[in-house]
């Protein structure tokens, strides 16, 4: 037998599948039988040429998410709700909802549990854009491998957006309040409309082409989502994805995340944002220099006190090695050493005297006193003998000598000469002049005498009479 559901039972099977099955749709159709009840519900139906759609709207849905900055905005698409859709919705109104399908117990029927609900146009542009979002992500437009650090200080930064706007204003008010100063090139451009990203995409390749920035800036002013569109569109995202200098967008408020933000280097929420995100705030450059400054002293400090300990090693090095430390240590040492000499010197004295007291005492028990009165006197007998011996052999030697003197005083050849003899020497021979013949004239003679020396020359020389031939 098939199983027999209870009404209720077939409900919540029905209500499981279809809740499972739908948790989240995007429907589209025309409003009818709007109804505004007190509680702030929206009832009505979606319908088309071929079927009705029962839909919820319920109140908390209905006003969109509140920012930081107390700005509503709608939390799927990001745009900014000016004017809450709940207050213009009124039926034959054609729109889209999103949310999620339900069955209604009570009454038995399925409706749509609405999450958001736009006018068809933005609807299309909602789709427009997860269209494109969808397609520059397969392409590898939103890598994150790709995108590239902002420079940081930039000193030149171009900025693309409209000159009149009051987000070029924000951006440059703030950057003059921050950073250590930086040039600003402002390359206008349309920023809303259907001229607006071919305007945007002129002014980057200009930007690019000058060769100038260090950073391109694409900034505008909140606004709708249509508004915002010119920064959705393929050609700014492929300017951006194309550009060979860093690009920084600051499109809309907090809450609106455009194409170009996706594909930009870095995003900012803001225009404001922006400038904050490129230059510091010159508190914390103080900050940082005073820190580094701190740091420097610090390190400066280490590396004076390393250096000095260093200097005290090499200062001791040094003093072990000088001269006059090695001179200190050699006259301590001599000190020492003396000491020690002196200390063995005396020791030794004192070892000799004993000896000597010991020897004495040997001597005295040895022999008696009488006995040494003896030998005292056989030795002074014996000194005065040796004495007196001594003499006459002194005496003995004292005359020898005298005779010697004598002797060695008549051999001296220059002893005649006191008495008038004189010692001749031929020059040219070298030898004692002894005969006549050993000269001859024009010889030159060296006399000697008793005191100086003469000098002759041979004028003649002729043998004595009786001097033998």
């Amino acid at each position: 037998m098939p199983h027999v559901f209870e009404v209720g039972e077939l409900t919540r099977s029905l209500k499981d599948v279809v809740e499972s099955e739908f948790p989240f749709v995007w429907v589209r159709g025309q409003v009818v039988n709007l109804s505004r009840p007190g509680s702030g519900h929206f009832y009505f139906s979606l319908r088309d040429a071929e079927a009705s759609l029962a839909v919820v709207w319920f109140r908390g849905a209905q006003a969109g998410r509140v920012s930081a900055g107390g700005e509503r905005y709608d939390p799927l698409t990001g745009e900014v709700l000016d004017r809450p859709l709940a207050e213009l919705l009124s039926d034959g109104m054609e729109i889209m909802v999103a949310g999620r399908l339900t069955v209604y117990a009570q009454r038995g029927v399925y409706q749509l549990v609405a999450e958001v609900v736009q006018e068809v146009g933005a609807g299309r542009l909602w789709l427009e854009f997860e269209a494109l979002k969808k397609d520059l992500a397969a392409k590898g437009y939103f890598e994150t491998a790709r995108k590239r650090p902002l420079p940081p200080h930039p000193g030149r930064v171009a900025v693309i957006t409209a000159p009149a706007g009051a987000a070029v204003r924000d951006f440059i008010r703030i950057g003059r309040e921050r950073g250590h100063g930086a040039q600003v090139r402002v390359y206008p451009t349309l920023v809303q409309g259907d001229a607006a990203p071919a305007g945007i995409v002129r002014a980057m390749l200009r930007a690019v082409a000058d060769d100038w920035a260090e950073v391109l800036v694409l900034i505008r002013g909140g606004g709708s989502l249509e508004d915002l569109w010119a920064f959705n569109t393929l050609d700014v995202a492929r300017a951006i994805f194309a550009s060979p200098v860093p690009v920084l967008t600051g499109v809309g408020h907090e809450v609106d995340v455009t194409i170009a933000d996706m594909v930009a280097d870095v995003r900012a929420a803001t225009p404001s944002h922006a400038a904050q995100l490129l230059w510091p705030e010159r508190e914390q450059l103080a900050q940082r220099l005073d820190d580094a400054e701190m740091a420097l002293r610090r390190l400066a400090s280490q590396l004076l006190a390393t250096r000095e300990r260093e200097l005290a090693v090499l200062a001791r090095g040094l003093s072990w090695l000088s001269p006059a430390r090695r001179l200190a240590r050699l006259d301590e040492a001599f000190a020492g050493a003396t000491g020690r000499l002196a200390r063995a010197g005396t020791g030794y004295l004192d070892a000799i005297a004993r000896r000597l007291d010991d020897l004495e005492a040997r001597v005295s028990r040895r022999f008696d006193a009488q006995s040494l009165d003896v030998r005292e006197q056989t030795l002074d007998r014996r000194l005065e003998r040796l004495t007196t011996a001594a003499r006459m052999y002194l005496a003995d030697r004292e005359r020898r000598l005298e005779l010697a003197q004598a002797h060695l005083a008549g051999l001296d050849p220059t002893g005649p000469l006191a008495r008038g003899y004189s010692l001749t020497t031929v020059a040219r021979t070298g030898k004692f002049l002894r005969r006549e013949a050993d000269v001859r004239p024009g010889d030159k003679l060296d006399i000697m005498v008793y005191e100086g020396r003469v000098r002759a020359v041979v004028s003649e020389n002729r043998p004595d009479a009786g001097e033998k031939p």
